[in-house]
């Protein structure tokens, strides 16, 4: 019996003591950072390693040399007057394998040409409900990258590029194993392709405007149940192909001076 009321005596101290602590222990609360010239953080990935999930952070205007900068955690980025993030020609510049990010008014240029990596502005890889959204990007070898992704949102974008040959150009927006992806209202030109699908299920694609790009305005490959609509293809090699793919709706769309 004595055995007894001391093991009793024992957990009710134990309760108490985590009740204590759960009271005392503050509720971790979404924070705010900021990166920039005279801010707390002076680097993108300085403030993302900081950073838990949750978190959000405001990088101010400058210009910043930083590459490979990997996204692991549930953030949201935003640029305050178009910061622009430069990868100088070599590397890629944002690599997010989280769910939940938002990257939003940025200038990104300037990712790496390679041969044997697909060096993107931004790359999604295996990432769930992500938002790209009001960004420029000018010069990258690959513009927006996304790969076995999928409920993400690609809009309001701005991308640029000189390319003058097929085989040292990417896409402008590229897609590889995806599903569910929304890709509204975005600019883009100068790319190889415009817009590239491969085995991609059920996206959506709308208001966007694809020009001047050396091959396809758009481009599906083994792509199925998407639908394209409302989308301006002109100048291009020519306007969209679709390729070994079943169930694609188009409609309202505008074609002009294609070649092919």
């Amino acid at each position: 019996m004595k055995l007894f009321s001391t093991y009793k005596i024992n957990i009710i101290t134990l309760l108490k003591l985590l009740i204590i602590v759960f009271i005392c222990t503050p509720l971790i609360s979404p924070r705010t950072l900021s990166v920039g010239s005279n801010k707390q953080f002076n680097s993108i990935k300085a403030a993302i390693q900081f950073a838990v999930n949750g978190d959000t952070i405001f990088v101010y205007p400058g210009h910043y040399k930083e590459s490979e900068i990997k996204i692991s955690k549930k953030l949201t980025l935003l640029g305050i007057n178009n910061p622009v993030v430069d990868g100088e020609g070599k590397y890629e510049i944002f690599f997010i394998n989280s769910d939940n990010v938002k990257l939003s008014g940025f200038t990104i240029s300037n990712a790496g040409l390679s041969f044997i990596y697909d060096n993107a502005g931004v790359k999604l890889d295996s990432a769930k409900n992500c938002v790209i959204n009001k960004n420029k990007f000018l010069n990258n070898f690959f513009a927006i990258y996304l790969s076995r992704s999928s409920d993400c949102t690609i809009e309001d974008n701005y991308i640029a590029a000189n390319s003058t040959r097929e085989t040292t150009s990417g896409n402008g927006i590229h897609l590889w194993y995806c599903k569910n992806i929304k890709i509204k209202n975005n600019q883009i030109s100068g790319m190889r392709d415009g817009i590239y699908f491969e085995f991609v299920m059920n996206a959506d694609i709308s208001g966007n405007i694809s020009k001047q790009n050396l091959r396809y305005g758009m481009h599906f490959m083994f792509s199925d149940s998407c639908q394209y609509w409302n989308n301006t293809f002109e100048n291009n090699g020519a306007g969209v192909a679709v390729m070994y793919s079943k169930y694609v709706e188009m409609y309202s769309n505008n074609f002009q001076n294609n070649w092919g």
